[in-house]
């Protein structure tokens, strides 16, 4: 397709096309795909931007408004059990930063998800990278205050394709996911 070219950041008089991928939208949807693949057969069902809940409705009208729309929702039966949000950013294993660089608005985000779809499990599912350590797995498990339910941070390797669908069912089908450390 590109027929060995490449393009550099040097200066010259050559011109040469550039294609940009919208990343975020990329790593959910190849993401989702292949945890739609893995859980195939299990009994389990999976959605892809499959909840459309708002997050208020008008007092006088019943609108809703600010429409929520989670990446994946995993379900068993009719009833969500699993609330994963897909983030296309590079979290930190450093132990000098408590929050593992998940922010504040990711963790809000998925607060409101825990409270419209009353699922038991949220995951912040983020691409792996070495800084994390050799394997990608359940990084940190935290009970919402008040609530039984949990929000994990995890990370998935994309780079490496081996048993993909073998480490998706690892990391979303077990109760007590494989934790390498915690974040206060």
């Amino acid at each position: 397709f590109l027929q060995d070219r490449y393009q550099t950041t040097t200066g010259g008089a050559g011109q040469g096309t550039a294609m940009l991928f919208e990343m975020n939208a990329l790593f959910e949807e190849y993401v989702g795909r292949l945890i739609a693949r893995a859980l195939a057969g299990t009994g389990l069902t999976v959605s892809l931007q499959g909840g459309r809940l708002f997050c208020l409705s008008a007092q006088d009208s019943e609108r809703g408004l600010f429409q929520t729309k989670p990446d994946i929702l995993i379900r068993r039966g009719g009833a969500i059990i699993h609330v994963i949000d897909t983030k296309w950013k590079r979290i930190s294993s450093r132990i000098d930063d408590p929050k593992q660089g998940v922010s504040q608005a990711d963790v809000y985000q998925m607060m409101a998800y825990a409270q419209l779809y009353r699922a038991p499990r949220l995951t912040l599912l983020y691409p792996h990278h070495p800084g994390l350590g050799p394997e990608d797995l359940v990084h940190a498990r935290h009970r919402i205050t008040g609530h039984d339910t949990i929000l994990e941070t995890a990370s998935i390797d994309v780079s490496n394709s081996n048993n993909m669908l073998t480490r998706l069912r690892r990391l979303f089908l077990s109760e007590e996911p494989k934790v390498r450390c915690a974040y206060a």
